[in-house]
């Protein structure tokens, strides 16, 4: 079986969060796994779609073969880095739940560059 292959290369990214000097909390991002897949642009207005909020709300679908991610990485802590741009990670999905043999959609929100 051939896998989905890919040519784009995407960083996933964690955040944590730490207290500066005077007590504010400072953000910060640390390379987390890297992918190979496919990057489509999904920019959602179908107004069809009106239950599916976080797939509505993305502007792209990241599409690759399954691989167990890195422990700590969650949609809600997680950001990916593609070609200089930064997109947060809205829903990861393994659509047919089957592990190996599977895919991953990663669905995304273009954010800006670095």
């Amino acid at each position: 079986m051939k896998g989905i292959g890919g040519n784009i290369t995407a960083v996933i990214q964690t955040a944590t969060t730490t207290k500066n000097a005077i007590g504010e909390q400072v953000k910060s991002w640390a390379d987390k796994q890297t992918l190979k897949g496919w990057l489509d642009l999904s920019s959602g207005d179908s107004k069809y779609t009106t239950y599916n909020a976080k797939m509505q709300e993305s502007t792209h679908v990241f599409i690759a073969d399954y691989v167990p991610l890195a422990a700590g990485i969650q949609a809600e802590n997680s950001r990916m880095t593609i070609n200089g741009k930064i997109y947060d990670v809205l829903l990861i999905d393994n659509p047919m739940e089957m592990g190996s043999g599977s895919q991953l959609e990663i669905y995304l929100k273009y954010t800006g560059g670095q």
